[in-house]
């Protein structure tokens, strides 16, 4: 592995940054701020991006990419992360059905819904999880019945982010019960204003509102929104099109924070001495070598796809690595903050806007979504190490 740049990659790297110092408000802040959190500022931004064809800069140039390189997403990405770039639904539009479609979809879903994502005219979000079926995900029981040219949908799904803001969803439904649980599932694109579909907040600790349930009732969905053949929709939802797998916008967040750490401790406020003398600077430094180490394990993920090899297991290494160690160095924060680091950001006492707070609190989720740690470490086992699956 070659661990310098070249001179094009450097050029686009200044060129990301010079534009995120006046897209994104500067000041301490989340360092991957909620997609939910000031909807209006985020869809803004995705409007910037819009304009220089930055929505989906890795996508071929026909779906209204740029084509980018693999190393390119990465710097892009770790910029994004670093600077706390507002989401608006990225994750799901560009990470998740826009590849989904380009691989699988139709012609004709492919020319309404992709322009419709680089220009960041509408937000997507993922029907998948359901109460009895969160990491079992082939135990879902959401129904769609075939009647003519339509499918009936019936039953509810949970813990959708962003599904009040959404414009689509692409949902999972059974629309073979009698199949073993793997087959029999389809896969749809929902017009999030069709009739009899209901959506519920649920606010996380962290007090964001992220999550929703959504209820299907009787809604109807033509069949030529359903993507792949019927009952096959299970492959279909583990698509994965490898534009960027290297995790680094979760090592770019840790080193923000880490960074925020290092402020307090530096802090020559009246009091701030007394409070931060006793950290051991020395567990602030074993962070910062450990997410350096991660940033090292994202590079080569991202090396490995520019040389066309596989990333299998590795992807799995690095989720669980940095996902893991963002749990620590928030915790390290708030311990480090004292009393401040667990106020809420309307205290007058607060430190960063309340960002260690909320930052401690988030951080717990992305351990679970994604696949779990204990997913990904039986990945790693099985994949990686060769260990056996029994």
């Amino acid at each position: 592995m070659d661990f310098k740049f070249t001179a094009e990659h450097d050029a686009l790297r200044a060129e990301v940054r010079a534009f995120l110092k006046e897209a994104v408000p500067s000041g301490p802040g989340p360092a991957r701020p909620t997609s939910q959190e000031d909807w209006p500022s985020q869809v803004a931004f995705n409007q910037k991006l819009a304009a220089r064809k930055w929505v989906a800069p890795a996508w071929p140039v026909e779906y209204g990419g740029l084509g980018w390189s693999h190393i390119n997403q990465m710097i892009f990405s770790e910029e994004l992360s670093y600077a706390g770039a507002p989401d608006a639904g990225r994750v799901f539009n560009v990470g998740m059905i826009g590849p989904t479609l380009i691989i699988h979809g139709s012609d004709a879903q492919k020319r309404e819904h992709l322009p419709r994502i680089t220009s960041s005219e509408v937000v997507w979000c993922q029907g998948y999880s359901e109460p009895g079926a969160g990491s079992d995900l082939a135990a879902l029981q959401t129904r769609a019945t075939r009647d003519g040219d339509d499918y009936v949908v019936n039953g509810q799904k949970i813990w959708t982010t962003g599904a009040h803001h959404a414009d689509w969803c692409f949902l999972l439904v059974r629309t073979n019960p009698d199949a073993p649980k793997h087959k029999g599932i389809s896969f749809l694109l929902v017009d999030m204003k069709t009739p009899g579909i209901q959506v519920r907040p649920i606010v996380n600790m962290a007090g964001y509102h992220e999550f929703n349930e959504v209820f299907f009732e009787d809604v109807r969905v033509p069949v030529a929104n359903r993507v792949g053949e019927e009952n096959n929709g299970w492959y279909v939802a583990m698509t994965l099109l490898d534009f960027e797998r290297s995790n680094v916008a979760s090592i770019a967040a840790n080193q923000r924070t880490l960074e925020l750490i290092a402020s307090a401790i530096r802090s020559d406020r009246p009091g701030a001495a007394s409070g931060y003398a006793a950290v051991p600077r020395h567990r602030l430094a074993d962070l910062w070598v450990a997410n350096e180490i991660g940033r090292i394990l994202s590079y080569r993920t991202a090396w490995m796809q520019e040389a066309g090899r596989m990333v299998n297991y590795e992807a799995s290494v690095i989720k669980l690595y940095a996902t893991e160690l963002a749990q620590r160095i928030t915790n390290f924060g708030v311990n480090t903050l004292g009393p401040a680091g667990v106020l809420e950001p309307d205290s007058r006492h607060v430190r960063f806007n309340g960002v260690m707070e909320k930052g401690h609190l988030s951080n717990v989720s992305p351990t679970i979504y994604s696949g779990s740690s204990e997913v990904q470490r039986n990945i790693i086992a099985t994949r990686g190490l060769g260990l056996p699956r029994d």
